[in-house]
């Protein structure tokens, strides 16, 4: 991959002088005025006895001694910076996605991609997570916010403007997003950024998406009652951020995430900025089935052997396959693979749900299929329509192995001056820690599907924002985490996630704040394919996955991790408005 060559400017918009001319001029210069010198000494007794060669010498010292003081180290300083021409934070947006990053945009280009969606390019991340020198006093000091560049805010009157001017100055970049809270205040801060982000998602066609999302308190017990919970005292609400634009696939999208962790956010989005900067990920499903495992008792180990021999026959499978279809209208059954141990089998069956997450379905069907197997074999006694096989909501190698719900992996190359420059670390620095942390040593505590630093984090606040079932982030986050070097000194991430269980129809999906969430990624409901828009939400929750993964190792990496916790966790308590 070839270095990203942007134009540099300086800050009042000009072009930059060619800094390798000066590099050329330096080294030259040094040469001579070296030579001079050398001649000097070889040649003493003749300069000093001649005062017309003396005076040209000196001369000539004087002029080496001008040029030094006006440009010696011009080129020495930053010289990485000016020869790749490294891209500060205001300049990442204006990178191309083809150019930092031709292998991913290469294959995007093969994926189905809406034609009217703009790219959006990489929104500028939180100052707070990526800066080791910005300490919590900084941040709450009128110094702090101009800590990159001097705004156009600065000069602005920005209590006497109306939110729709406010929201105007964040979408031309004249007033930084995270700068709403210490410029205006919290509370009027969050109507400012839905503008925002209305206008962001309604160019990629997901108008008015966050009108059903609640930013006062309400909620609806008639859509509650008989469907989410019972014994209703109340809710807990629970603030939700929004991550991106993060190029994935060939489109941006925006990702909503509900959590109470300082920093997540931040440091998500943080990572979803290089890697739009980096020409954004690729994404691939490998499998796509919800599972469940009746657990089957027999009198003898042998009966129980006969019914596994039973289920593997093809012509058998088509009866299992008949008999669980004849309960759904989506769902298909895909596969059905026996276990026994002793007297009992257990029969994990494996089916596609489309857009729903499926367990309903699946549990369904499997009903079916154990009617229709006790017509073959009397004797058998159902134990528990789960069997605990599946696995559903809890560690096991099978899901890590075979799968569950979808399985998708996902990569990105990241290059190198973006490692520097966003996530403040080197790409050797990451990937030994990525080595040391996520492989040796999760391997060294006999990890199952925890090869990565806090995929659970991600995987647990976008099923919160969009409804998912937040017990099902057990397999979900199931998760390893690789990053190499390649050969031109860039960042190759990927992460591989077996068992991502998610659904855009049914359960929590119906509630409004939820479904405004999905309609925001653009996946509410079903879609126009069965199982689209279920399958986009995994490989949203995947792309998610990994920029919090890379956000967070470049923090260890740099060892900023507890400082930035430290500014984002320990706000002092302060009394309820009432």
């Amino acid at each position: 991959m070839e270095p990203i060559k942007t134009k540099v400017k300086s800050s009042d918009g000009s072009r930059e002088p060619k800094w390798y001319i000066f590099k050329m001029l330096n080294y030259t210069a040094v040469a001579t005025f070296s030579t001079s010198v050398l001649h000097f000494v070889l040649y003493s007794d003749v300069y000093m006895n001649n005062d017309a060669q003396m005076m040209k010498l000196l001369g000539a010292w004087t002029l080496f001694v001008l040029y030094f003081f006006g440009f010696f180290g011009v080129s020495f300083v930053d010289t990485d910076d000016h020869l790749v021409g490294s891209p500060t934070e205001d300049e990442l947006s204006e990178i191309s996605a083809d150019q930092a990053n031709p292998s991913a945009a290469a294959v995007a280009k093969q994926m189905p991609v809406k034609a009217a969606a703009p790219i959006h390019p990489p929104a500028p991340s939180h100052p707070v997570c990526s800066d080791k020198n910005l300490t919590k006093d900084a941040l709450t000091s009128s110094s702090a916010t101009p800590a990159v560049k001097k705004s156009a805010s600065s000069s602005l009157d920005l209590q006497s403007m109306t939110n729709e001017e406010l929201a105007e100055l964040v979408l031309t970049n004249k007033m930084k997003d995270h700068q709403l809270e210490t410029k205006l205040d919290p509370t009027r801060a969050v109507p400012i950024r839905r503008l925002v982000f209305e206008k962001k998602l309604a160019s990629l066609g997901h108008a008015k998406s966050l009108d059903e999302l609640p930013y006062e308190h309400s909620l609806s017990y008639e859509r509650v009652f008989g469907a989410n919970c019972e014994i209703v005292v109340g809710y807990v609400p629970l603030p939700v951020g929004m991550v991106g634009p993060c190029t994935l696939n060939g489109e941006s999208v925006y990702i909503p995430m509900a959590t109470t962790e300082g920093c997540l956010v931040a440091s998500t989005n943080r990572g979803c900025k290089a890697i739009t900067a980096g020409g954004g990920a690729v994404s691939t499903l490998l499998r796509d089935g919800i599972t469940r495992a009746p657990c089957l008792r027999f009198e003898s180990a042998a009966e129980a052997a006969a019914l596994a021999i039973w289920a593997q026959e093809p012509h058998n499978f088509t009866k299992l396959k008949a008999a669980f279809e004849s309960t759904t209208s989506f769902g298909k059954l895909l596969s059905a693979t026996p276990t026994v141990a002793g007297k009992n089998c257990y029969l994990r069956l494996k089916c596609f749900s489309g857009d729903a997450m499926g367990m309903n379905m699946v549990s369904k069907g499997s009903l079916a299929v154990v009617d229709l197997l006790r017509q073959h074999f009397p004797t058998l006694k159902l134990v528990a329509l789960s069997g605990n096989m599946c696995t559903d909501k809890k560690p096991a190698a099978i899901n890590w192995i075979e799968g569950r719900g979808k399985s998708v992996v996902v990569e990105a190359t990241i290059p190198k001056d973006i490692v520097r420059t966003v996530l403040k670390t080197t790409v050797k620095a990451i990937v030994d820690t990525n080595l040391q942390k996520n492989l040796v040593g999760s391997a060294m505590s006999g990890s199952v599907g925890g090869y990565n630093a806090h995929a659970a984090n991600i995987v647990t606040a976008v099923f919160l924002a969009t409804g998912q079932d937040p017990a099902q982030n057990v397999e979900s986050s199931n998760c390893i985490t690789i990053m190499e070097e390649t050969d031109d000194g860039d960042l190759w991430i990927s992460c591989t996630m077996p068992s991502i269980e998610v659904g855009t129809v049914g359960g929590g999906t119906s509630l409004p704040a939820q479904a405004a969430c999905l309609k925001a990624i653009g996946v509410k409901g079903g879609g126009d394919i069965p199982g689209g828009n279920a399958r986009k939400l995994a490989h949203v929750v995947a792309v998610a996955t990994m920029a919090g993964e890379l956000s967070l190792l470049a923090a260890l990496a740099a060892n900023t991790l507890v400082q930035a916790h430290m500014q984002h966790n320990r706000k002092p308590a302060t009394p309820a408005k009432k």
